[in-house]
């Protein structure tokens, strides 16, 4: 959840939705996102929209508590139910992210999907995932989540080497995540995803294959993998800038990534998206899906982000100030925008690209199919599916992603 809000028009008090965002809901799935903004330290890289205690005393510091924000969480779930009005779709997909999640007691966690359930209803099968700390939960912890209705938990691993995870201000031990998805296994939950960072300064090829094998030895049935992005204003900026760690690689990235599709494909995952591997069509992650397809899904919570029938809005940055609209009764939303056509074929290039099965060549215009001739001749794209009228990544392609899709939308 990244700490910079875009520009838009106001947000209605009411959060009302312009009529035609309804049409044809009954067609697209419905997600939910809560966002759970609180940290017990900063981690150096982070920017994300997250607060530590420190830093929510003085002003709003009453209303912004922990000990308050399932309850807020609530009312502005019951608040989607009165936008969204009749929508008979049950809700296919929950995500709790952060911030750290497991820093509430499990209960909170608990109530807040139990008031989508109570507004809305959870498809049978839905999938119900919260990501969490090593260090800020336990076997009993995890217990009460699934016997809540969890049924799929992210873990924050980053690195199995110490001093990597210094570099990055994580303040879990080697070994820990390893224990987590052993004791999410033991308390019943289905699937268990690991998240990775490579390209930290000061991680060798050797640190980073262990991290990959104390993955794989750890037995989860998800693994995402992300290259370290140094985001300006962070504290890991500023030891960059001021000299005290070297700048990350782009040649290293590309490395790392080669070695984590090698290692996991030889262990029997397969990739999906392309920071992103499973070992099963059921284990990968649905809610994730729902952004990358454009599907629906609220956000709520500070500087939540939600989206439905090509309407985007964006919540309050801060929790005391997200708490207080919601207090006075009216919409936490800071702003949105109303996507044209335009955008929302742009968007579906962006998103879709990423995926394995790719992007429908008949979305591309001119230039980005004389583009996507260009790709496949470069072994950026495969032939076979390109025969069939898709736009599908080769792992060179991968590597070279985000220039294959500007290319394709330009």
């Amino acid at each position: 959840m990244p700490s910079v809000l875009p520009d838009g028009e106001p947000m209605p008090e009411d959060g009302a939705l312009p009529a035609h965002a309804l049409e044809g809901a009954g067609e697209r799935p419905l997600g939910f996102y809560l966002h759970v903004p609180y940290c017990a330290t900063r981690c150096g890289y982070c920017d994300f929209n997250t607060y530590t205690a420190s830093e929510l005393r003085g002003a709003g510091g009453v209303l912004a508590s922990r000990e308050n924000y399932a309850g807020q969480v609530a009312q502005e779930i019951r608040l989607a139910r009165k936008v969204l009005g009749d929508d008979p779709r049950p809700v296919r997909t929950v995500f709790v992210g952060g911030g750290t999640p497991t820093l509430l007691d499990a209960g909170d966690l608990v109530a807040m999907l139990g008031a989508i359930r109570d507004e809305f209803g959870l498809a049978d099968d839905a999938e119900v995932t919260t990501e969490a700390n090593p260090e800020s939960v336990d076997p009993a912890y995890l217990a009460t989540l699934r016997e809540g209705g969890f049924n799929r938990i992210s873990f924050g691993m980053q690195s199995a080497r110490q001093h990597v995870l210094k570099i990055l201000d994580r303040t879990h031990t080697p070994g820990r995540p390893e224990a987590c998805v052993a004791e999410a296994r033991a308390a019943g939950f289905d699937h268990v995803n690991l998240d990775l960072i490579y390209g930290t300064p000061g991680e060798s090829d050797d640190d980073w294959r262990a991290s990959l094998d104390a993955v794989i030895g750890a037995g989860p049935d998800h693994v995402s993998a992300y290259a370290l992005i140094v985001e300006e204003g962070t504290q890991l900026a500023r030891r960059i800038r001021r000299g005290e760690i070297p700048m990350t690689d782009d040649d290293v990235h590309a490395d790392r990534y080669l070695m984590a599709d090698e290692v996991l494909s030889g262990a029997g995952f397969d990739w999906y998206e392309v920071s992103n591997w499973a070992t099963s069509a059921a284990g990968r992650c649905l809610h994730n899906e729902l952004y990358w397809r454009g599907a629906d899904w609220w956000g709520a919570g500070p500087g939540a982000h939600s989206h439905v029938g090509g309407v985007r809005w964006w919540n309050v940055k801060h929790p005391g100030a997200y708490a207080a609209a919601l207090g006075s009764g009216t919409s936490p939303g800071a702003g949105r925008e109303v996507l044209s056509e335009e955008d929302r074929r742009v968007e579906r290039v962006l998103l879709e690209l990423r995926l394995r099965e790719g992007v429908e060549l008949a979305l591309l215009k001119p230039a980005g199919l004389a583009a996507s001739r260009k790709a496949l001749e470069d072994g950026l794209l495969a032939p076979e599916p390109y025969a069939q009228g898709q736009a599908v990544l080769t792992l060179r392609g991968r590597l070279l992603a985000d220039a294959v899709v500007r290319d394709l939308v330009d």
